[in-house]
């Protein structure tokens, strides 16, 4: 237990100086980070860890996008409007094309089904833990509080399923692939959800927040939905993870994070839900929701 609290601390000292300096090259340097060893603790699943131009390729494309996120904002300002999408696009197909060239020099040693999990691997988590960068980057004033409650969307999620399972969990959820999971820690997690971000946002609202950002979030009824899409999301992408560990017969993806296992095994949730989260605060923007 101590063990689990101390990796716990570190974790969230370093998710706070992130925050705190999110301004900086630190939140796209942390995001980099992250996912570099998320992908390599995916890489590692499937036995590709040791094939350097896979994990080379993997990794040049996981620290390239959250850069080329952070930046976004200088090129929509300038002449070179899209560079961004262009270059993040060029790079994906680059680093593809290295990943099949070397199935075709190693095809009796490498399945069809590992390349496809790679590429499929250095395409989504790079694209998924970049929104980090994107929600904060694309809102100057409000970035911070929406990249939070991003992360919230997540974590609120589950650790409420996990206090409401433990309390009152009777009926088993997916027993064959996560068994301590119950239909009523999942119910309990979306209510959670959408009382924490229908608190937070009312707290931001009228505490915090300016005149202009008052009369963007209007609807906290919009609010409560998302916060209940999170929670569902999360839940799937929680399961989606530990269904990937249950077939390969893994325990946890890595050890960086003793007690935790890897960051893979902390950030699963997190790959369904911040995707999710920027579409829906981007689409309720443009309809004038929030």
């Amino acid at each position: 237990m101590l063990t689990r609290i101390i990796s716990a601390a570190v974790g969230i000292v370093i998710m706070v100086t992130m925050l705190i300096l999110h301004n900086t090259l630190a939140l796209p340097f942390v995001t980099a980070g992250i996912t570099v060893v998320m992908l390599f603790e995916l890489l590692r699943a499937v036995k590709l860890e040791k094939c350097l131009p896979v994990l080379i390729s993997s990794a040049a494309y996981g620290l390239a996008v959250p850069f080329a996120y952070s930046f976004h904002k200088f090129y929509e300002s300038s002449d070179f409007k899209g560079n961004t999408e262009i270059f993040i696009f060029a790079f994906a197909v680059l680093c593809c094309f290295v990943i099949f060239v070397t199935w075709l020099f190693n095809h009796k040693k490498i399945r069809y089904e590992q390349i496809f999990f790679a590429l499929a691997a250095t395409i989504l988590i790079p694209q998924a833990m970049s929104t980090m960068v994107r929600i904060e980057r694309e809102n100057s004033e409000h970035g911070v509080f929406l990249l939070v409650m991003g992360l919230c969307g997540a974590w609120i999620a589950d650790s409420g399923a996990y206090f409401t399972g433990v309390a009152i969990g009777k009926h088993k959820l997916c027993p064959e692939i996560s068994p301590k999971k119950t239909i009523e820690g999942f119910v309990g997690g979306m209510i959670s959800t959408a009382v924490v971000f229908v608190a937070a946002f009312a707290v931001y609202n009228n505490l915090i927040a300016d005149n202009s950002m008052k009369q963007e979030i209007g609807s906290y009824f919009a609010v409560a939905v998302t916060g209940l899409l999170c929670a569902v999301i999360g839940t799937v992408g929680d399961l989606s993870a530990s269904m990937i560990k249950r077939q390969i017969g893994f325990k946890d993806y890595g050890k960086i994070m003793p007690g935790h296992g890897g960051l893979m095994d902390r950030f699963d949730s997190v790959l369904f839900v911040l995707p999710t989260f920027y579409c829906l605060i981007s689409i309720s923007y443009n309809l004038n929701i929030l």
